[in-house]
């Protein structure tokens, strides 16, 4: 099968996604690198390539998602799509979403601009305050009373956010909660949290209730590859976060598991679109910029 990977400068030297890809090179299909950030992309060609589908991840407003979006327009497959993926990355609008639709996520006040934290009621305290782009823990505060806002202000100008979100902390036993997940498979992994002591990080026992807050997640977002932020508390799980193609850290065998469900998940469209169509024959096209993914020795 034929892949293109969307890779953003972020992510160039990191295992994610680049380990999946030579997973699947090495399985002898067909992977290209489109890298928005080092050179231009021949919008009108995306189709002409044949590809079984595009695969990003990506960063808060990064290009490789105006890409995803183009192609998914055209018709072409993508993971993750790029409705579910704009979805979550405005974290207002996820955690909007999913409250609307009954998944337990703490009290969430959307915050134009640092000043205005002071209009959330002392009933709200503690509050967490975190970018409306953010990820990996970046820039996230925790403070107990207003008297806390004025020194929390100069911090967050500081920051590179726009917008934030100011959220109720919740009690819980002192550790974040990963949940990843492809498809219907579910792994928790056991993270440090941002405002607690250390712990030994790694794979936990997933209890039912983490699998079907996931799988809520998964359906209610039709997402394909992501991740959940989670804690337990004494009134049960609490959803505090949403990825689009997490890092899969401490998951046991992550790169085959991901490499896997996007075949299946590529070769299930592949067959939707034979059963609805039979594709034009392709036509001569310049070849647009690309670069064929080689694994490295040593």
């Amino acid at each position: 099968m034929r892949f293109c990977f969307i890779v953003e400068e972020q992510y160039r030297n990191e295992s994610m996604p680049l380990a999946v890809a030579h997973q699947l090179l090495q399985w002898e299909h067909h992977v290209d690198l489109l890298e928005p950030h080092a050179a231009i992309t021949s919008l009108f060609d995306l189709a002409t390539h044949d590809y079984d589908a595009y695969v990003l991840k990506t960063v808060s407003d990064g290009p490789g998602l105006s890409i995803l979006d183009a192609a998914e327009a055209m018709g072409i497959p993508t993971i993750n799509n790029s409705r579910s993926i704009h979805l979550v990355r405005n974290k207002a609008v996820a955690a909007a979403y999913a409250k609307a639709h009954g998944l337990p996520v703490p009290p969430t006040y959307f915050v134009a601009h640092p000043q205005l934290l002071k209009q959330i009621s002392i009933n709200e305290y503690p509050l967490v305050i975190k970018p409306n782009n953010g990820s990996s823990c970046r820039d996230v505060y925790r403070i107990f009373q207003p008297e806390e806002l004025a020194a929390l202000e100069i911090e967050l100008t500081q920051t590179k956010a726009r917008f934030f979100l100011a959220q109720h902390y919740v009690e819980n036993t002192g550790y974040d909660i990963k949940l990843y997940v492809t498809g219907r498979e579910v792994n928790a992994v056991a993270k440090t949290s941002p405002f607690h002591s250390a712990i030994a990080e790694g794979p936990i026992p997933l209890s039912p209730q983490m699998r079907q807050l996931a799988l809520d997640v998964g359906k209610l977002f039709k997402l394909d590859i992501y991740g959940l932020d989670i804690v337990e508390t004494p009134q049960g799980l609490a959803l505090l976060d949403i990825n689009d193609f997490p890092s899969f850290g401490l998951v046991p065998g992550a790169v085959a598991k991901v490499a896997e469900y996007i075949l299946r998940t590529a070769r299930r469209a592949k067959l939707e679109r034979a059963s609805r169509f039979v594709p034009p024959s392709p036509r001569p096209h310049a070849q647009g910029k690309r670069n064929r993914l080689r694994v490295q020795s040593g």
